[in-house]
């Protein structure tokens, strides 16, 4: 059985990952390219050769993992190094989702991408897109209160990364996460009753509005 792939995406502090632990908790499968990029970067990690090959020993932590910070700030200024960056950690991570999309046998499958409108590979790849959406105020609140960063280097990342209404004009659903957790929670339930409904039987999906208007 092929599973249906919802491609799921969002801003910088949207709460993607919040809808991804809502949809796990329902049974669905998430193949995830943070999780990736996490797991080839860290001690022993599948991408560390070619990135201390790259960027010298010190990008790398005393345990032999990926020091985040430090490759964070070397890059963020750095559209060469950034570039240089991604052509060692894209393939692999793209390579590594393929891999975990062919084991899945749920009737769909959440493939979890931040930047997914910005890459057309992994548009390919999915049948719908799902965005979690919320205000700029209250990405960069989150943001700052999970991470330690400052107002301005959160809104320099929100700046970076597409226009939050040409998210909103491409997905083909939205979940409002401007709310508590009870209200996101309804949302995620009821698209996945749409998604069960479209995919369970093999139909291809229809439309649907945006974000529930009964929520």
């Amino acid at each position: 059985m092929h599973s249906a792939v919802i491609g799921l995406t969002g801003g910088i502090g949207a709460g993607k990952s919040t809808v991804e632990g809502l949809f796990a908790s329902l049974g669905v499968p998430c193949v995830d390219t943070d999780r990736i990029a996490h797991q080839l970067t860290t001690a022993g990690g599948a991408a560390m050769p070619a990135l201390l090959e790259a960027f010298g020993s010190t990008i790398r932590q005393a345990d032999g993992a990926l020091d985040r910070a430090a490759m964070r700030q070397l890059v963020f200024a750095n559209a060469a190094k950034r570039q240089q960056l991604e052509a060692v950690l894209h393939p692999l991570i793209f390579a590594e989702s393929l891999r975990q999309l062919a084991l899945q046998q749920a009737p769909y499958v959440l493939l979890a991408v931040p930047l997914l409108f910005e890459n057309s590979c992994y548009l390919a790849l999915v049948d719908e897109t799902l965005l979690v959406d919320c205000q700029p105020e209250l990405q960069v609140a989150r943001v700052m209160q999970r991470s330690g960063l400052s107002a301005a280097q959160v809104e320099a990342i929100i700046a970076a990364q597409m226009p939050r209404e040409q998210r909103r004009a491409r997905a083909d659903d939205i979940l409002d996460n401007n709310d508590d957790l009870a209200l996101l929670s309804l949302q995620v339930a009821n698209k996945h009753r749409y998604y069960l409904q479209h995919f369970a039987a093999g139909k291809p999906a229809v439309p649907s509005n945006p974000v529930d208007p009964a929520l």
